[in-house]
């Protein structure tokens, strides 16, 4: 397979970018939510207590970041358009990585994250 990356996406209101340091506490903030982990967060609960201080996962996110734009790699930071923010993040892996029983690579499995109060900002603009 040729694979291209995490080539910058645009849309009408959004534009996704291969994921970098500057918005990783940020990503995190919005993964803590508890609106937003318990539907993405699937780390054994033995590691949660872990992931609740940034200090300590901001080693992780730096050395994960050290690879954001090879070629193999499918995980873009959202922002909005109109005015810069990052609003949460979009990735697409290789299936065995949240399934062991899956051999083929061309299967992937998809996952985002999204500030949830942006739906509440939506409505009050309605």
């Amino acid at each position: 397979m040729n694979y291209l990356g995490s080539k910058e996406i645009e849309t009408d209101r959004l534009i996704l970018k291969a994921q970098t340091v500057q918005e990783q506490k940020r990503l995190w903030e919005i993964l803590m939510m508890p609106e937003v982990n318990k539907y993405f967060l699937t780390v054994p609960s033995k590691f949660r207590e872990k992931l609740l201080d940034w200090n300590k996962q901001e080693e992780y996110y730096k050395m994960d970041m050290e690879h954001a734009n090879d070629s193999d790699v499918f995980r873009w930071s959202i922002f909005l358009k109109d005015t810069g923010e990052c609003i949460g993040r979009v990735s697409c892996q290789e299936g065995h990585d949240n399934d062991s029983s899956i051999t083929d690579p061309s299967i992937r499995g998809v996952g985002w994250l999204i500030d949830p109060a942006l739906k509440k900002k939506d409505m009050l603009q309605k």
